[in-house]
């Protein structure tokens, strides 16, 4: 093109509006982030135009800018030229000056005043800042005006893959169950890169492992690792450090890579039973032991943990034996501890065979059958021999004998025996301080218990003493046994008046009248039909007083057999009471009773003074000569002192004669 077409051309690139340079830098200046594209100046542009003919011209009323690409890479240390702007007037006489402001401006960046060339100040760093804006202004020096408009322009910084992918939330722990199938899920690690996601592959991650594998493996594209070995068992290993790496750029070399550890643990599965180390547990345990003993402790090893460890042992075999022992699972330590459940005897059994089971709580039939969660061992338990004290055949003894039996009679016989093998001689005691009265002895060969002195129902009623039980040799164990004897009773005690009867009869009773009710008791035991059987001395006459009626109840009444009885007739009148017992053979006692003449009052109440005591007075004188012959016909014939009381008392019945006569007194001398 010549020189004058040149000149048109400027020329009509003059006349273009302003409008339109604005609007190109607008539009460009709305692409953020994005490479700004090289932009022509007018003049091209319209030069273009009239080249393929145009007919169509757009006349501006003044100069455009002239624009170059504008970007810079980023981190690079060295002062370089990013672009340059112009004004379309600009004719390299240096008469328009170039101004920048805007972000960086001055700092980041500067521009030369003269040819519009915008240069780097220092390294820049893309993460920091991605792009600038930044505005651009051509000043005519001469006149200080405006040659173009203000236009606000864009420099992208230009990625480079300086950053390494950095991984988030460290550490990574993970668990699953062992024994999961291959594929199942772990852990998914995750990275980020600073670099631009959307500028080649500085940002595209892939994932690969550096440490873990055959067990594990990562999906290149996620970060998830997933198991890669079928049946990971925790009873090998427990625990796994997976090292995952990730690379930018795709993994090509040149990139940036980081790594992170993920640490895997395997949970535990019941797959295990529990199983016995020994076939055989043997202990010892003497015959003497307390129910309750500990005896011994079984284990069966299971390599689970936590709850699948839970086991419970039972123990089988014949009843007797394995119902002699209980067997419990200690909670700490899963152990079984057998115990004593009743009392050993080395002579009868010596020792006991039985089957000790330990089986699961939770058995998993996912991966073993019912029968592989449980095991079987033996136990033995040996009883050992104790020296034993000897042994009563009875718990206690208890014997009956009557209160008449001779001293010398056997009343029983108390026997022991000692139950270990030697079969130590026994000697038999009675324990002194159990039997205090010294009735009994015993013999010391036989045990045999025999009545030392004559028994009493009546004062002790029966005897509680212990018998001792001694080895002669060795250790001279003893034991004793507690004898009860009850003395059983006979009729050997008279009947009586159950107290001091003091009757009397009012004046003016009426024959058939109650004068006094009698009752009576007897040392003996009483039995249900026992009977008190009530009467009268018998006489040659009826006694023309009184009489005895018999209630059949135990009691007896005395009743009056006439009336009219005064005080002036006689003041007291004597009656014999026979009392005799329904016992085999019947026993029987006589009490006299004075029945005193009252004078009562109108309730029938006999005042204290109502009674008067028998006087001398009121004896005549020919009862006193009968007397005092009597005495003396006694005296001579050296009489006892009873017979001379009783020829008082059959005297005096002259002045009683509902009792006796004279002749009484006769009796009495012969």
């Amino acid at each position: 093109m010549g020189a004058g077409a040149g000149e048109e051309i400027h020329v009509r690139i003059v006349k273009m509006s302003t409008l339109r340079v604005l609007a190109l830098v607008t539009v460009f200046s709305m692409v953020p982030g994005a490479f700004l594209s090289d932009i022509r100046d007018t003049q091209g542009l319209e030069g273009q135009q009239l080249a393929q003919g145009s007919t169509v011209l757009h006349h501006r009323q003044k100069r455009g800018w002239i624009w170059k690409q504008l970007f810079v890479q980023e981190e690079d240390p060295t002062s370089r030229i990013v672009g340059q702007v112009k004004s379309d007037s600009d004719r390299g006489e240096f008469n328009i000056q170039y101004i920048l402001s805007g972000e960086g401006a001055g700092d980041v960046f500067e521009i030369d005043e003269y040819s519009g060339e915008i240069r780097t100040l220092k390294k820049l760093d893309r993460e920091e800042k991605a792009f600038y804006v930044l505005q651009a202004q051509a000043i005519n020096r001469r006149t200080n005006e405006p040659e173009e408009p203000q236009s606000e322009f864009i420099i992208k910084v230009q990625d480079i893959n300086d950053n390494a992918p950095l991984f988030l939330n460290e550490p990574y722990l993970s668990s699953i169950p062992e024994m999961s199938p291959v594929g199942t899920a772990v852990a998914q690690v995750t990275a980020t890169d600073a670099d631009d996601p959307m500028f080649g592959n500085n940002a595209k991650l892939i994932y690969s492992i550096l440490q873990g594998e055959p067990y594990f493996s990562v999906q290149p594209k996620t970060g998830i690792i997933v198991t890669s070995w079928v049946n990971m068992d925790r009873e090998a290993r427990e625990e796994y450090l997976v090292v995952v790496q990730v690379k930018d750029m795709l993994g090509l070399s040149g990139g940036y890579s980081s790594s992170t550890t993920v640490t895997v643990s395997l949970t535990d599965v019941n797959d295990n039973g529990p199983t016995f180390q020994q076939c055989l547990y043997t202990f010892a345990l003497p015959e003497n032991a307390v129910i309750g003993t500990t005896v011994g402790r079984i284990m069966a090893d299971d390599g689970d943990i936590g709850i699948n460890t839970k086991m419970t042992y039972r123990l089988e075999g014949d009843l007797k034996e394995s119902s002699t022992f209980i067997i419990e699972t200690d909670p700490v330590t899963q152990e079984g501890v057998v115990h004593l459940a009743k009392s050993l005897d080395y002579e009868s059994k010596s020792h006991y065979v039985m089957v000790a089971e330990a089986a699961n709580d939770h058995p998993d039939t996912r991966f073993l059958t019912l029968d592989e969660f449980s095991d079987r061992t033996k136990l033995k338990i040996v009883v050992e021999d104790v020296d034993e004290p000897p042994v009563f055949f009875s718990a206690f003894y208890e014997w009956k004998v009557p209160e008449n039996a001779a001293v010398g009679t056997v009343v029983g016989t108390v026997s022991a025996r000692d139950t270990d093998t030697v079969n130590n001689p026994i000697r038999y005691s009675i324990v002194k301080k159990t039997d205090a009265t010294n009735a009994f002895k015993i013999d010391p060969n036989n045990g045999t218990i025999a009545i030392a002195k004559a028994l009493d129902r009546e004062s002790t009623e029966w005897h509680n003493m212990s018998v001792e039980a001694k080895e002669t040799t060795q250790n001279h164990l003893s034991s004793s046994v507690v004898v009860f004897i009850t003395v059983l009773d006979v009729n050997d005690n008279v009947p009586r008046l159950a107290r001091d009867y003091q009757p009397y009869i009012c004046e003016g009773t009426q024959a058939g009248e109650l004068v006094q009710l009698l009752s009576a008791v007897d040392p003996d035991e009483a039995v249900e039909d026992h009977h008190f059987y009530y009467s009268m001395v018998p006489e040659e006459r009826i006694n023309p007083n009184f009489t005895i009626r018999d209630n059949q109840d135990n009691t007896a009444g005395i009743v009056a057999r006439r009336s009219t009885f005064t005080r002036k007739d006689r003041t007291w009148y004597l009656l014999p009471v026979v009392v005799a017992d329904s016992g085999t053979p019947a026993l029987s006692s006589t009490t006299t009773l004075t029945i005193s003449v009252c004078s009562c009052l109108p309730a029938g109440h006999c005042p204290s003074g109502g009674v008067e005591a028998l006087a001398l007075s009121g004896v005549s004188m020919q009862t006193l000569i009968g007397l005092s012959v009597c005495l003396v016909t006694l005296i001579g014939k050296h009489a006892t002192r009873k017979q001379i009381w009783l020829l008082l008392f059959s005297c005096m019945l002259h002045q009683a004669p509902a009792v006796g006569s004279n002749a009484d007194c006769e009796e009495a001398q012969t």
